[in-house]
């Protein structure tokens, strides 16, 4: 009888293990089919999407694509939200609303609500999470519900090569210069110049670039060294080997 278990539990755990690598197959088949790109723009008729963007399944919500343009070489990650306009359907006219520059990179769970003009520079890289619109409710009326009043809206333009947190949020009229950092949680609005770091909500700054005294506060951290031109991954892991082999004779 034990034995009569044992093969039963065998083949029980061999189909088990079967039918999970046959689910794995599908979704990763799912996942890739369903991908989009410039060549696989599949529902979506993106006023532009730029060669080696990639827009990874599944998609949040995506509507006004029309007005949508996505830059070259763009890492658009799992459920992330783009919108132009207050609705799908609408006729938004002959320009643009959102604007994604090339070697943009938005992390999973974000959302780029564009009501009016909204760009994103080039080799901008955003965390989880991130949340960026041109609209904000109003509460002149206080008899009215607030959802129910007339939003307004100001454009919002972030700079090149700014690094956005997680959960950030990116609020109507903002504009951020050339490679700000936004710390994670933040909440934007108004001017951030170029080359500072801001954080809080209210974000407020807390680190510059000076030309000549350089980050103001000074860096707490030593800058990164970059792995030497040429250096190969197969070089990296023998090294690692070596490293490993000194420190057990040690």
């Amino acid at each position: 009888m034990p034995i009569n278990q044992n093969v039963f539990s065998s083949v029980a755990a061999w189909r088990r293990r079967a039918v999970s690598r046959a689910v794995h197959r599908g979704a990763r088949w799912v996942r890739e089919a369903a991908a989009v790109s410039a060549e696989r723009p599949g529902p979506y008729r993106f006023r532009r999407i730029g060669p080696g963007t990639r827009l990874a399944f599944p998609q949040g919500t995506v509507f006004g694509d029309p007005w949508i343009e996505i830059g070259d070489y763009c890492i658009i990650a799992r459920d992330v939200t783009l919108t132009a306009g207050m609705m799908p359907d609408l006729d938004l006219g002959p320009e643009p609303i959102l604007t994604l520059g090339n070697g943009v990179v938005l992390g999973r769970g974000s959302h780029v609500i564009a009501d009016v003009r909204l760009t994103i520079g080039d080799d901008c890289f955003f965390g989880p999470g991130v949340y960026v619109t041109t609209t904000n409710h109003s509460y002149d009326d206080p008899e009215v519900p607030i959802g129910k009043q007339w939003p307004r809206s100001e454009p919002v333009a972030i700079g090149p090569g700014g690094w956005i947190g997680t959960g950030a949020v990116i609020l109507p009229g903002a504009r951020l210069g050339r490679n700000v950092v936004v710390a994670a949680g933040a909440v934007v609005r108004g001017e951030v110049p170029d080359h500072a770091v801001v954080a809080g909500a209210p974000a407020r700054i807390v680190r510059r670039w000076d030309p000549q005294q350089g980050w103001q506060p000074p860096l707490r951290t030593p800058t990164p060294v970059p792995i030497p031109e040429g250096v190969t991954p197969q070089d990296l892991l023998a090294l690692e080997a070596w490293q490993d082999a000194a420190a057990g004779e040690g």
